[in-house]
C-alpha cells in the first residue's frame, strides 16, 4: 500500500448539487447514514443503503477510484474483522470445524454483512471530506454545536482544531512519504523482512515527521496571529449559511431511509 492511498481529509473541489449542499445538512446525512447502515441486518436494508451511497457519489461527480483507492488502507483491518466474525460467531448450521474454530453459516453471513457495513460508512465519510472545504466544514460543526455554548464549551476552537486536524493528514502523509524516500536514498530498507522487522524500520522516521508536524503547527500559529485570530467571539464569515429546498429535500431522504431501515429492519430484512 502505498502512502498517496491514504485520501482522507482531501477536498475535490466542484461544483457538483453535494459540493454546494449546506455542510450542516451533510454532516447530519452522514451522522443519520451510519445509524441507518447500523440498523441494516439483511439484503434488502443493505441495498436500500448502498443505493443511497451510489447515488450520491454519482451527484458529487467525484470519481470512483477516489474512493476505492482510500479503501485500501483499511483493507486489513476489514479482512481481521471478518476472520473473527467468521470463527467466532455461534450458529446451528456447522460449516467447518477443526481444532478450536467453528465456521457457521451465520458467522460467514455476519462477516459478510459487517465487511460491506464498515466499507459503506468509510466511503460514506470519505465523500463528506472530499466535498466539503475544510473552512464550511469548521462553520458546519460550530453551528451544529453551538447549543454547546450556553454551558462555556469553546465551540469554534474545538470545531477549528478538528478541521485543521483533518487537513493536515494529507500533508502530514506528503511529508512522510518525502522522508521515506529521502531515507531510501541513503540505503535505508522499508520492503524487506517480516512485519516485526517493517514496523522497527519505520521508527527512524518518527523523529523527523515529529519535528515538521511542530514546524508547521508553530507556522500556522504565527500565521493565524499575524492576521489578528482570536476566536469565534465577533468573528465574521464570507459566506453565510442558510439552508436551500435542496438541504430539506436531502434530509427528508436520509430520514426516510433510516427510518425505513429501522422498520424493515425489526421485520427481519
Amino acid at each position: 500500500m502505498a502512502l498517496k492511498d491514504i485520501t482522507l481529509g482531501q477536498y475535490f473541489p466542484g461544483h457538483s448539487i453535494v459540493h454546494r449542499l449546506d455542510p450542516r445538512t451533510k454532516l447530519i446525512s452522514v451522522v443519520l447514514y451510519i445509524v441507518s447502515l447500523f440498523l441494516a441486518n439483511w439484503f434488502i436494508t443493505y441495498i436500500i443503503n448502498f443505493a443511497v451511497l451510489a447515488g450520491a457519489i454519482a451527484l458529487s461527480r467525484v470519481p470512483p477510484k477516489s474512493i476505492l483507492r482510500g479503501l485500501k488502507p483499511i483493507l486489513f483491518i476489514v479482512a481481521f474483522t471478518a476472520v473473527l466474525n467468521i470463527f467466532y460467531t455461534p450458529g446451528s448450521t456447522v460449516l467447518a470445524h477443526f481444532w478450536i474454530f467453528t465456521i457457521t453459516l451465520e458467522g460467514v453471513w455476519r462477516a459478510f454483512f459487517m465487511v460491506v457495513r464498515i466499507m459503506m460508512l468509510i466511503s460514506g465519510t470519505f465523500l463528506l471530506t472530499y466535498t466539503t472545504s475544510p473552512i464550511l466544514l469548521t462553520d458546519g460543526l460550530e453551528a451544529l454545536l453551538s447549543p454547546l455554548k450556553k454551558v462555556k464549551v469553546p465551540v469554534h476552537e474545538l470545531s477549528m482544531m478538528m478541521s485543521i486536524a483533518l487537513r493536515f493528514i494529507p500533508t502530514l502523509i506528503e511529508e512522510t512519504d518525502k522522508i521515506m524516500s529521502a531515507q531510501r536514498a541513503r540505503g535505508a530498507d522499508f520492503e524487506s523482512g517480516n512485519l516485526i522487522q517493517r514496523a522497527k524500520a519505520l521508527l527512524p522516521l518518527l523523529v523527523p515527521l515529529f519535528i515538521s508536524a511542530f514546524r508547521r503547527a508553530d507556522e500556522l500559529a504565527t500565521a493565524m496571529e499575524c492576521r489578528c485570530y482570536h476566536g469565534g467571539e465577533g468573528r465574521t464569515r464570507l459566506r453565510q449559511l442558510k439552508y436551500q429546498m435542496r438541504d430539506y429535500v436531502t434530509l427528508v431522504l436520509f430520514l426516510a431511509v433510516t427510518a425505513a431501515t429501522g422498520i424493515l429492519s425489526h421485520f427481519g430484512l
